[in-house]
C-alpha cells in the first residue's frame, strides 16, 4: 500500500503464530465537562474526617455502634453514672438513644437508636470525646463485608487482575465500581459475537474504506463484525510473514467488558461498562485516515456520509501503532476527540523502543501504556520512553493475558479463549480503570483522569526497577480511590472582575430542604443571606455555570458556628466540597470546560456550632464566574 498503514499492537500465545512487533499510540484524552450523572443524595453527602478533612471518599456505608473506651475505672463491666450522662448528653444534642450493648476489645460497644453514616458517626464520636476528658478514644463500629469475587470459571487464571506483583488490584475495586453506564470504543479489527460478550456491546461501525483491507466484500458501513485479518506470505507487503486471523478486537474489547459474574470464561475489568466496536484494522493494518474518522465519531463527533453515533463513547482505547512521528491528521482527531470530553488510552507498542517514535504514541493528549510480565518487570517486547504514562499487564515469557476469543484460524469459527501478549492487552486494562473512575465521578476531565491515574500509579511504583516505563503500574482500586476527590477541572486561577460588579442580593427561600428543590440564584456575582434554623436543616441552591467559565462559591459562617459546603452537578453526584472549621470560610471553584452551560447544587450542611435565625445560624454564600 502506498499509504500509511497502522498495524496491531500485540502479540499473540497460545496458537503457534504472532503478529511482527508494532507500535503504539500515546496520549492522554482531555474532556469538556459534560452534563455529568450524580448519586443519591445520601451517598453525596458522605464527607472526609476531620482533620486534614481529605476531598469525598468511596461510599462507607453505615453503622448503628461505636467503639468507647475509657481512661480508668469506666471500662468496668457497668459504666459509671459520670459516664452514662455523657453517652445521654451527646445522644441528647444528636437527636438519638445511645445505650451500652456490651465490653468489647480494649472498650464499650455503644449502640445508637437508629443507623449513621460514617461521617455522621464520626462527628457523634467527636462530641462523645470533647465532652468527657476520661475518654481515650471512640470510633465507629464498622461493618465489614467479603470482596466481590466473580464466579467465572478461568477468573483465577487471570493473574493479571489479582497478583500482587503486576496484577491491577481488581477485585478491590470492583466494591466500589464496575463501570456502570460508561460507554468504551474499541477502535480496533471490530468485533465477534460471543456469548461471554455480546450482552455488552453496543452498535457500532466499519470505518474501513479500502475493499482489499476490509476483507469482507464491501468498503464502509455500519457492521462492525469482524470477516478475519488472515494473510498469506507476501501479501502485506515484500517478505511479509503469513498470518491467521487474529480476532484482535475481540481480545480487547473481552478484557475491558466481558461479562462478570454469570458462570461463564472469564471477567472485564469494567463488566458494568458497554463497548462500542468500531472496526478501522483489516488485512495488512488499516489507514491512518480512516482511524482518524473513526476517534472523531467514536466521540460523538461528526463525519461526512457516516449517520451519527447514536452511543458517543468516553473512553477510547486503541491497541494499535505504527512507526513515525505522530501526524496532523490523527493529532487532529485526537484533539476533536478531547474536546467533546473523551479519554483516549493507547497502547506504546511492541517494537522493544523509544515510544516517542511511533504514532500515536507520540501524540499529544493521551494515555500512553507500556505492558509488564507477571513479575512487573517491563515485558521483553515493549516500547518505553519519556512519552510513556503509565504500565499495565500485557504478558510475558509463559504468562498471557486471557480473554474472548475465535476459534477460527482463518474465517470465523465458534467461541473461543486465548492468551495474548502485548501492549494491546495492557491498554485495555487502563481502559476499563476509566471506565471505573467515570462510572463513580463523570464530571472528571480527562486531564484529570490521567492525573488521578498517574498519581495512584505512581504511589504504587514497581515492584522491580523499570525505566522509562511510567511512573507506575496502574491499581484499579487507588484510580477510583482518586476519582472520588475533588472534582474540579485543573485549577484555575480565579479571575478579578474589572471594574468590579455590584453584587445582588437575596434572601432565602423555603422550603429548600432537598437536591430536588433547591432555591435558584441568579446574579453575578450575587451573595445568598440565610440561616441552619435547626441542627437538622440542610440548605440547597442552584446555579447554572456559563461554558467555559469558573464558578466560586464562598460560604461564611457565624464566628461561632462550623457549616460545610458540598456542591452536587445535574444528576446528584457530589463534585466538590469544602469542610473548614468553626467561623472559617469554605469555598470551592468548579470549571465548566464544556460547550454549553451546566447547573449545579450548593448543598449548606450543620456540623457543629449555633443554628437559629437569631441565635447566631445565620450565614452567607457568595458566587461568582
Amino acid at each position: 500500500m502506498s499509504a500509511t498503514s497502522i498495524t496491531l499492537s500485540r502479540r499473540r500465545s497460545v496458537r503457534t503464530w504472532a503478529l511482527a512487533p508494532i507500535a503504539a499510540w500515546s496520549l492522554f484524552a482531555l474532556v469538556a465537562m459534560p452534563a455529568a450523572a450524580f448519586q443519591s443524595d445520601d451517598e453525596a453527602g458522605r464527607q472526609a474526617p476531620r482533620g486534614g478533612r481529605a476531598a469525598v471518599v468511596e461510599d462507607e456505608g453505615e453503622t448503628d455502634r461505636l467503639i468507647v473506651k475509657y481512661r480508668s475505672a469506666a471500662n468496668r463491666e457497668d459504666l459509671s453514672l459520670r459516664a452514662q450522662d455523657g453517652l445521654r448528653v451527646a445522644g441528647n444534642r444528636a437527636g438519638l438513644v445511645l445505650e451500652r450493648v456490651r465490653s468489647g476489645q480494649g472498650g464499650h460497644v455503644v449502640r445508637a437508636s437508629r443507623k449513621l453514616k460514617l461521617a455522621e458517626a464520626r462527628r457523634l464520636a467527636e462530641d462523645l470525646r470533647n465532652g468527657d476528658n476520661d475518654i481515650e478514644y471512640v470510633e465507629p463500629d464498622r461493618l465489614m463485608q467479603a470482596q466481590f469475587l466473580p464466579n467465572d470459571p478461568q477468573f483465577g487464571t487471570q493473574w493479571h487482575y489479582t497478583d500482587a506483583a503486576a496484577g491491577i488490584r481488581l477485585p478491590q475495586a470492583w466494591d466500589k465500581s464496575t463501570g456502570a453506564g460508561v460507554r468504551v470504543a474499541v477502535i480496533d479489527t471490530g468485533i465477534r459475537a460471543h456469548a461471554d460478550l455480546s450482552a455488552n456491546l453496543l452498535p457500532g461501525y466499519d470505518f474501513i474504506t479500502d475493499k482489499v483491507v476490509a476483507n469482507d466484500g464491501n468498503a464502509r458501513d455500519s457492521d462492525p463484525t469482524d470477516p478475519g485479518d488472515w494473510r498469506t506470505a507476501g501479501e502485506c507487503g515484500t517478505n511479509s510473514p503469513a498470518a491467521n486471523s487474529s480476532w484482535h478486537g475481540t481480545h480487547v474489547a473481552g478484557t475491558i467488558a466481558a461479562l462478570t459474574n454469570n458462570g461463564m470464561g472469564v471477567a472485564g475489568v469494567a463488566h458494568g461498562a458497554k463497548v462500542v466496536p468500531v472496526r478501522v484494522l483489516g488485512k495488512c493494518g488499516g489507514y491512518t485516515s480512516d482511524i482518524a474518522d473513526a476517534i472523531v465519531w467514536a466521540s460523538g463527533g461528526t463525519v461526512a456520509g457516516v449517520p451519527a453515533n447514536p452511543y458517543p463513547a468516553r473512553v477510547l482505547n486503541l491497541s494499535l501503532g505504527g512507526l513515525g512521528a505522530c501526524d496532523i491528521t490523527t493529532q487532529n482527531a485526537i484533539n476533536s476527540a478531547r474536546s467533546r470530553g473523551a479519554v483516549v488510552v493507547v497502547a506504546a507498542g511492541n517494537a522493544m523502543a523509544d515510544a516517542s517514535r511511533y504514532s500515536p504514541a507520540s501524540c499529544a493528549g493521551v494515555i500512553v501504556v507500556s505492558a509488564v510480565g507477571r513479575t512487573g518487570a517491563l515485558a521483553s517486547y515493549s516500547n518505553f520512553g519519556t512519552v510513556v504514562d503509565v504500565a499495565a499487564p500485557g504478558g510475558d515469557g509463559t504468562a498471557t493475558i486471557l480473554s474472548t476469543l475465535n476459534s477460527g484460524t482463518t474465517r470465523p469459527g465458534t467461541d473461543s479463549y486465548a492468551g495474548y501478549r502485548g501492549t494491546s492487552m495492557a491498554t485495555p486494562h487502563v481502559a476499563g480503570i476509566v471506565a471505573l473512575m467515570l462510572a463513580r465521578n463523570a464530571a472528571l476531565t480527562p486531564d484529570a483522569v490521567e492525573t488521578r491515574v498517574k498519581s495512584s500509579a505512581a504511589a504504587r511504583g514497581f515492584p522491580v526497577s523499570c525505566a522509562q516505563c511510567g511512573v507506575g503500574i496502574v491499581d484499579a482500586s487507588a484510580a477510583i480511590d482518586a476519582a472520588l476527590g475533588v472534582v474540579t477541572a485543573s485549577p484555575t486561577p480565579t479571575p478579578t472582575p474589572t471594574p468590579t460588579p455590584t453584587t445582588t442580593t437575596v434572601a432565602e427561600v423555603e422550603p429548600n430542604e432537598t437536591l430536588a428543590t433547591p432555591q435558584t440564584v441568579t446574579g453575578n456575582p450575587v451573595q445568598v443571606n440565610a440561616a441552619i434554623g435547626s441542627l437538622s436543616d440542610v440548605d440547597h441552591f442552584r446555579f447554572t455555570i456559563n461554558a467555559g467559565k469558573t464558578l466560586v462559591l464562598t460560604l461564611q459562617p457565624g464566628a461561632n458556628s462550623d457549616f460545610d459546603l458540598q456542591v452536587f452537578n445535574s444528576a446528584g453526584t457530589m463534585v466538590s466540597q469544602s469542610n473548614n472549621g468553626t467561623g472559617t470560610a469554605d469555598s470551592v471553584s468548579l470549571l465548566n470546560s464544556g460547550t454549553a452551560a451546566i447547573t449545579v447544587v450548593a448543598k449548606i450542611v450543620y456540623y457543629s456550632g449555633n443554628v437559629g435565625t437569631t441565635t447566631g445560624g445565620a450565614y452567607s454564600l457568595k458566587a461568582s464566574q
